[in-house]
This record gives C-alpha cells, sequence and structure tokens, in this order.
C-alpha cells in the first residue's frame, strides 16, 4: 500500500508547474482601464466567471505590472473577450514592455464603456464592465475580483481565441 505525506511533497519547478498547466485551455481577454486620462491595457487567459449572484469575475494580475498598478489604484474596468481574429491583439498588449498604451489602440475598433469609461473592443465576442469589489495578494499574482457592472454579447458567431499548450488556439463557433 503507498503512503501519501501531504505535508513533505517533492520540490516543483516553476518549468514543471508552467508545462503542465499549459494543458488547460483558457479563452483570452483585453482588459483595459482608465488610468487618469491614459488607457491602459493587458492581454490575460486568467479571468473566469466566479458567481452569478451577485454577478462577479476573477482576473488575476501579476504583481509588479503596469496593470496591476492602475486596477488596484483604478476601481473600474472592463475585459473584452477575444474573437480568434483578434490574435494580433492579444500579442500587441501580452508585452510588458511596450510603448504608450494610447499608440497601440490607434488602429482598433473600439467604443468606451458607458459605465466604466474602459475602452472595449467592436469587435469582441463580448464585453463585461466591471467595478472591482476585492482584491486579494496571491504569491508573484493578485486576484482582482469585479462585480460586474454591464454585459454584452457582440460578436457571438466568431470563433473564439484560446491560449492551450502555449500558443493561441482557435476555437469555431457553434454549427
Amino acid at each position: 500500500m503507498t503512503r501519501y505525506d501531504p505535508h513533505a511533497p517533492p520540490a516543483l519547478s516553476a518549468e514543471e508547474f508552467k508545462a503542465a498547466l499549459a494543458q488547460f485551455a483558457t479563452g483570452v481577454v483585453l482588459v483595459t482601464s482608465d488610468d487618469d486620462g491614459e488607457d491602459a491595457a493587458m492581454t490575460a487567459s486568467a479571468f473566469l466567471s466566479l458567481s452569478i449572484d451577485p454577478p462577479l469575475v476573477l482576473l488575476s494580475v501579476r504583481a509588479g505590472s503596469r496593470m496591476h498598478g492602475v486596477l488596484t489604484r483604478q476601481p473600474h474596468w472592463a475585459a473584452s473577450v477575444l474573437s480568434a481574429g483578434q490574435q494580433p491583439v492579444a500579442a500587441r498588449f501580452a508585452v510588458s514592455q511596450r510603448p504608450t498604451d494610447r499608440l497601440l489602440f490607434a488602429d482598433l475598433a473600439h467604443h468606451r464603456g458607458p459605465y466604466t469609461g474602459a475602452l472595449i473592443l467592436d469587435h469582441a465576442l463580448a464585453a463585461v464592465e466591471c467595478r472591482t469589489e476585492q482584491v486579494v495578494p496571491a504569491g508573484d499574482h493578485t486576484l482582482v475580483i469585479g462585480r460586474v457592472l454591464a454585459a454584452e454579447r457582440r460578436n457571438p458567431d466568431a470563433p473564439a481565441l484560446l491560449r492551450f499548450r502555449s500558443r493561441y488556439r482557435t476555437l469555431p463557433p457553434r454549427s
């Protein structure tokens, strides 16, 4: 009979951890906020529905990143669920060292959310506008729990953009 000792697991490397979790497919969102008149954005795949009543979502943000600072200062933000055709947008905002976000939005069709003022991509599959309810430190990231103020389906017939095995993938719409 094998005995298990939950108090003395073997050392787990960051590479092993990342490789294992790369097997989990996730959706991709563009998170945006108005940072005192300057638009800020980041690509995220650690985003999920947390509660229906009240409507809550959870976002994981790397501590020390620009968006970490923005989202811990600014209570309002939005998440646009990206379609497969928006893979270049996901790649653009996944880079940590980049020019001002304002320049990165110049060629993207977007509008401002009426409840948050955050940018929402016109061709996203869906979008939610949120107000931060809770911020929870979690290792090298912070969990931001947002109350959904508004939700909309924008482009439900487009294929979805996924992240799987450390690459962008496509999920076709229902046939």
